[in-house]
């Protein structure tokens, strides 16, 4: 790449574009400044999302903010409404005016649970939302807030997202792989598992296309997941076999034997079409990025 050029977002540096990130201490924010060093990664301690002064005072002209910031604790949401609805509607609405007033250009992560998770094909940008969780409807607002104020903003919807290292679905299939004999899970929830570094790289992508400051023709809503699906059994199944262990020690049951306070939707596959559409490189299929995300964080090097 030329000595010119920011690796980041693909401007050139006398332009002063920056890449900021905020939510950098979660899964996705991490994976962003882990390949793309030159970014400002910013926590709740460094941004409120909900303060305008504070987001004005920091956004310049023809940065490009990445917000991964999100309330995503899906079952306290229930008992927390208020918290949710402020890091998840109030920040990106403030985020998507800043950004507007300032000439700066807004990437919004976003979730399945926007949809009502009843669907037997894929999820398109443009399908009905229609979210059943607290999660999902501030998460929603949040979208719609963005949409709104941001008239250059793109939002992004994922789904299942996970390192591996430590805290989501696969870490805790690594951990009871050595614990248990046996476990069980859950094997009539389908989605969309997708390794963060992937989703980073993405919208990484995303980035350097908005940055350049010319409108990409990108679409407004666009869904980006590893290809394919599975259910949360099938996933725990692969991270066992990507392990050296039986995958028969993961056993299936129903979702009425884990009630949880929020329902999981039964299936919120995202489809990959409004991605490839805007001229992005198609995500690779969940096995393989399982894969690599397996190695990354145990000895085990994955199948042959």
């Amino acid at each position: 790449m030329a000595d010119d050029v920011s690796p980041s977002i693909g401007r050139p540096r006398h332009e002063t574009a920056r890449l900021l990130v905020t939510g950098a201490r979660g899964q996705l924010g991490r994976a962003l400044t882990t390949l793309a060093p030159g970014a400002r990664g910013l926590t709740h301690a460094d941004l409120d999302i909900t303060a305008a002064d504070a987001v004005r005072e920091l956004v310049k002209p023809g940065d490009v903010l990445i917000n991964c910031a999100a309330y995503t604790a899906v079952d306290q949401a229930e008992s927390e409404p208020e918290a949710a609805f402020a890091v998840n509607a109030t920040g990106p609405g403030v985020l998507a005016r800043v950004c507007a007033e300032r000439g700066a250009r807004l990437i919004h992560v976003s979730t399945d649970y926007v949809f009502p998770g009843t669907a037997s094909h894929p999820y398109e940008p443009d399908d009905p939302t229609g979210p059943a969780t607290v999660y999902g409807r501030t998460k929603l607002a949040g979208e719609q807030a963005v949409l709104e104020y941001s008239p250059d903003a793109r939002i992004v919807r994922t789904a299942w997202v996970y390192t591996g290292d430590t805290g989501d679905f696969v870490a805790t299939m690594r951990r009871l792989e050595g614990e248990r004999d046996t476990i069980t899970v859950v094997d009539d929830q389908i989605g969309s598992p997708t390794y963060a570094l992937d989703l980073a790289a993405g919208l990484l992508e995303l980035a350097g296309m908005l940055g350049t400051g010319v409108n990409p023709g990108v679409p407004r809503i666009l869904h980006a997941t590893n290809a394919g699906q599975a259910s949360w059994f099938d996933l725990a199944r692969a991270v066992f076999t990507g392990l050296g262990a039986d995958p028969d020690r993961v056993r299936p049951c129903g979702t009425e034997d884990f009630p949880r306070p929020a329902p999981r939707p039964a299936y919120s596959v995202l489809s990959g079409n409004s991605w490839a559409a805007g001229g992005l490189s198609p995500l690779r299929d969940w096995k393989s990025a399982l894969n690599d995300a397996l190695a990354a964080v145990s000895d085990y090097p994955g199948p042959p």
